[in-house]
């Protein structure tokens, strides 16, 4: 091994093997390799250490790096992140799993008064190099308590960065860079599409598509830049703004429609790689922001905002929106909750009327 490359990993991405993966294997890998790479990194949560996460994501790794970097916490989310905290202050980076985005909520004092403010209330001297990790979202049948969509609430929060993957190859990218992260980073990941293809791009159960959420990823280490989003098609009919599970069925019901739409996967919605959206929509005239989460203060508005402000003059129709309601989260009826092929179809129609 060289002194430049100790760990021997590839130069650059053209030089190293990949092979299929889902979600979850990738995000596993990427956990796996930055342990191997940093003895500082730390694993907690419930049920990441002997059972390897409920969704198996931290499988094998207490196995391979000891108890004492791969542990077991309390049903105790506000103790889980004022852990990390601590642990970051202390000098290590801590990776805790919060195992539902829905039951991150006691932890949110932590985040926001502590981690969130290191670097600034203490003038640099210490930072809070911490990366949240929770699946979120629906489609798995997991009712109000296991389904909640909440990035917004930490997008609004100055001081921590919140990134949603839609593909294996960026779960893995993204995760090694939030954890290179000087400072705290929430990483939702969306479980509809943790493992592999499924069916169920659909609003009625007579309308599906297959999608295939999963894909080559390289072995070995790489980053994926948090602030730079994914351009997943060029076009030049409108332009479609969306993150996560979303992005698949965006490309699902466009393609169905044969709409020219230039899709953007955010990827990282702080930071907003801005640039980019005003760029296509300067482009295209039209936009169209998709999200799970409910209406009201979604993300989706801050993104409508953004278009209306920086390509006003280049809008030849309102932005619009498609999103979740604002429900509690229904758990017979989720097949109707999230955005599809009626509900898109219909706003793409709006939009291109003219």
């Amino acid at each position: 091994m060289s002194e430049k490359n100790p760990m021997n990993m590839p130069e650059t991405l053209t030089d190293a093997p990949a092979r299929e993966m889902n979600m979850i294997e990738a995000i596993n890998d990427a956990l796996d390799i930055m342990m191997e790479r940093d003895p500082d990194i730390v694993i907690l949560g419930e049920d990441v250490g002997y059972f390897g996460g409920v969704f198996r994501a931290t499988a094998g790794l207490q196995k391979k790096f000891g108890r004492n970097r791969v542990f077991d916490s309390p049903i105790n989310e506000c103790g889980i992140i004022g852990a990390a905290v601590g642990m970051a202050a202390y000098g290590l980076r801590p990776v805790p799993e919060i195992q539902f985005a829905d039951y991150i909520y006691p932890g949110l004092d932590q985040l926001i008064s502590e981690a969130a403010r290191m670097r600034y209330r203490s003038a640099g001297q210490f930072t809070a190099p911490i990366t949240v990790r929770s699946p979120f979202g629906g489609g798995i049948f997991g009712g109000q308590t296991h389904s909640q969509s909440p990035e917004a609430l930490f997008t609004h929060v100055a001081g921590i960065k919140t990134v949603i993957p839609a593909t294996p190859y960026d779960a893995k990218g993204l995760l090694i860079a939030a954890i290179e992260d000087n400072d705290p980073v929430i990483v939702f990941e969306p479980k509809r599409i943790y493992n592999g293809p499924f069916d169920g791009y659909y609003d009625k159960p007579s309308r599906t598509w297959k999608g295939h959420p999963g894909g080559l990823v390289p072995e070995g280490y790489y980053r994926t830049p948090l602030g730079k989003a994914r351009i997943v098609r060029e076009g030049s009919a409108l332009t479609v703004l969306a993150y996560g599970t979303m992005i698949h069925v965006a490309e699902a019901v466009l393609a169905e429609k044969g709409v020219d739409a230039e899709i953007i996967d955010l990827r990282t919605l702080v930071p907003l790689d801005i640039e980019t959206v005003e760029k296509s929509v300067e482009k295209t005239g039209k936009c169209l922001v998709i999200h799970e989460a409910t209406r009201t203060s979604g993300f989706g508005a801050e993104l409508v905002t953004l278009v209306q402000e920086r390509c006003f003059y280049h809008l030849e129709a309102p932005v619009e929106r498609v999103t979740g309601f604002d429900t509690p989260y229904p758990h017979s009826l989720e097949w109707a909750y999230f955005p599809g092929p009626v509900r898109i179809g219909e706003a793409v129609d709006r939009l291109l009327k003219d």
